[in-house]
């Protein structure tokens, strides 16, 4: 039986609870678990144009032509590459995956898909003219699978125009866009029509992804979170599970469910926030064993000492090691270990911050700067 999964990078597939692991697209590391029960058992009622009061939309003939459409929405279409890690201390493997995404505001805020970011601990985005940039999670709502992100130190970008999905009848002529396969590159691009509206899908977990619009255009791993574009060029749904063992059949949350969402987002709400990530865990000096200390050289009583850094983390690149103990984070001492995520929590994805901290008995300073904390963290 067909299983609908989501078309992330790498071969992600949404409903794993661990992120994004390896997969078997262009050397991507990605597997979520299957995005919901049987293809049959996951629809519900769709809408038909029996009755419609007009033909389907076209893409000739109509405003905009193929080319047209595609020169409306391309350039405020990004493909998103994440890090992770998985694994526990002493047996931390780095992961990566890539999807898509659609700039809507033009410093650099960008819509997308919960599973795409899901677990990272850092992303990057490549623009349209082919700059890659960091960015950092704003918010996520893994349960409507919709996330945003924010590129960093950017202005005056191209965005996509955002459509009404109600406005849509099955037959009408759409497009989709994204980083398909992780090609790397202009993104690709595919037609066809819509299949069927008002799809729902049941996801292993239990969550159900509703309003979803049913199309018949190629939608590849690595086309989530890009945008499933109409006539017009504009955007109507945002690209998300494609069918496991079918062909051409591929669902894509419907803009008009999508909208409020953003506002929610933006206006600090979601179910997951984003923030300054350093990327250590820290315990109290009281409950490290005295031989360790003693062999550390640590004679204080004041400080957080790392008993691990996350690879690929802010902390790992500015050299921390676990046996450190952190003792300032810029201007603030650290007494104790709960004091470190406080510390940290006051600053911002990207700000550069002076930590200092002891090893072999010596006070050393570095200057870190932070990352953003994943969804899955």
């Amino acid at each position: 039986m067909a299983t609908p999964s989501s078309a992330n990078g790498g071969g992600t597939r949404r409903g794993s609870r661990g992120g994004w692991l390896a997969g078997a697209v262009a050397g991507l590391l990605a597997a979520l678990a299957v995005l919901g029960a049987a293809l049959g058992l996951g629809f519900v009622g769709g809408r038909t144009t029996a009755g419609s009061l007009r033909a389907p939309v076209q893409l000739k003939g109509e405003p905009l032509d193929i080319r047209g459409v595609i020169e409306a929405v391309q350039p405020g279409v990004v493909s998103i590459a994440v890090e992770g890690v998985r694994g526990g201390p002493g047996r931390q493997q780095l992961v990566s995956g890539a999807g898509s995404g659609m700039v809507i505001e033009p410093d650099g805020l960008v819509l997308t898909n919960h599973h795409v970011v899901a677990g990272a601990t850092s992303m990057s985005v490549m623009l349209a003219d082919g700059r890659q940039v960091p960015a950092d999670l704003v918010g996520s709502i893994p349960s409507s699978d919709v996330a945003l992100i924010q590129i960093r130190e950017v202005s005056d970008l191209r965005t996509v125009e955002l459509g009404e999905s109600s406005a849509l009848q099955v037959g009408d002529d759409v497009v989709a866009v994204g980083n398909a396969l992780n090609l790397g590159a202009s993104p690709t691009v595919t037609t066809g029509i819509v299949s069927a509206l008002d799809r729902s899908i049941a996801t292993p977990d239990g969550v159900s992804l509703e309003s979803l619009i049913q199309t018949d255009a190629a939608i590849n791993q690595g086309n989530s979170g890009g945008p499933l574009v109409n006539a017009f060029g504009q955007v109507i749904g945002i690209n998300t599970a494609i069918a496991g063992g079918a062909e051409n059949i591929g669902f894509a949350l419907s803009i008009d469910s999508v909208k409020p969402l953003i506002e929610e987002l933006r206006s600090g709400g979601g179910e997951v926030r984003g923030g300054a990530y350093l990327g250590i865990g820290t315990a109290d000096l009281d409950d490290v064993f005295p031989e360790v200390l003693e062999r550390l050289q640590i004679d204080r009583d004041d400080g957080a000492f790392v008993i691990q850094v996350q690879r690929g983390t802010a902390a790992d690149e500015a050299g921390l090691e676990p046996g450190d103990v952190i003792v300032a984070i810029g201007d603030e001492p650290i007494e104790r270990a709960g004091e470190v995520s406080g510390a940290i929590g006051r600053l911002a994805p990207g700000d550069e911050v002076e930590i200092r901290f002891v090893r072999d008995g010596e006070e050393r300073t570095v200057r870190v700067t932070l990352g953003s904390r994943g969804v899955g963290d």
